[in-house]
């Protein structure tokens, strides 16, 4: 499984990441975390409001900071 955290490093996408990280380390899960941080790659996955966070190349929230339980909740389905 692979994370990828959309945004341009801001404060709410920083924060984004570090949920994404603990939400996965609660799960127990093997999977790499990626930050993308290029205005060009994060349009290409049709997100126009970061933060975003994309599961293997699929959007899964936008335009806010998810928190611990949303991310887990989208990592097990």
């Amino acid at each position: 499984m692979k994370i990828q955290i959309l945004g341009t490093g801001c404060p709410s996408c920083v924060k984004l990441a570090d949920n994404a990280k603990q939400a996965v380390a609660e799960v127990g899960i093997d999977c790499e975390i990626e930050k993308v941080t290029d205005i060009n790659r994060i349009t290409s996955f049709g997100v126009m409001m970061t933060p975003a966070l994309a599961i293997d190349g699929q959007v899964k929230i936008v335009g806010k900071v998810a928190s611990v339980e949303e991310i887990k909740s989208v990592i097990g389905k």
